[in-house]
């Protein structure tokens, strides 16, 4: 059975209505590919501060997501958000270091046994969940990452 062509509705006519402009979130609820790029930018920027700085230093590490968190935390929320949480589990990662290098040297050495594995774990955890957070980011859902300290809210 076929439709006969004269019972096709025509689409309504332009009300001449301005469009509005782009929300920062699209119809299905998604960051805009800026906020996810920026996002992005927050987690990895974690990863390239800390090997700028390498392991001795460390302080790369938060220095990024702090810095993109000030710039864009009254503008994107999706980036704020994001960035808020980089810099939580760098903070809590930086502890965390400063915890295991207080034990080495408390114990005047002997407790690299037990701190240099603990350290290396960590470090793959690092880096591992900066990964995924990088690639949750840019998929535009809010990353959340594991035993982190929220210090920053």
């Amino acid at each position: 059975m076929s439709v006969p062509p004269d019972s096709v509705v025509p689409p309504p006519p332009p009300t001449g209505e301005p469009v509005p402009p782009p929300e920062p979130f699209d119809s299905a609820g998604m960051p805009s590919h800026e906020e996810r790029q920026w996002a992005l930018f927050a987690h990895l920027s974690a990863l390239l501060g800390g090997l700028l700085t390498g392991a001795f230093a460390g302080l790369g590490c938060f220095i990024g997501p702090l810095v993109i968190w000030l710039i864009k935390k009254d503008t994107m929320p999706f980036v704020d958000d994001q960035a808020k949480e980089a810099l939580n589990f760098n903070i809590t990662l930086a502890i965390v270091g400063v915890v295991l290098l207080l034990l080495t040297l408390v114990t005047f050495g002997v407790g690299a046994l037990l701190t240099v594995p603990i350290g290396i774990l960590v470090g793959i955890a690092w880096l591992v969940f900066t990964i995924i957070a990088a690639v949750k980011a840019n998929e535009g859902e809010r990353y959340r990452y594991p035993f982190t300290l929220r210090l920053i809210k």
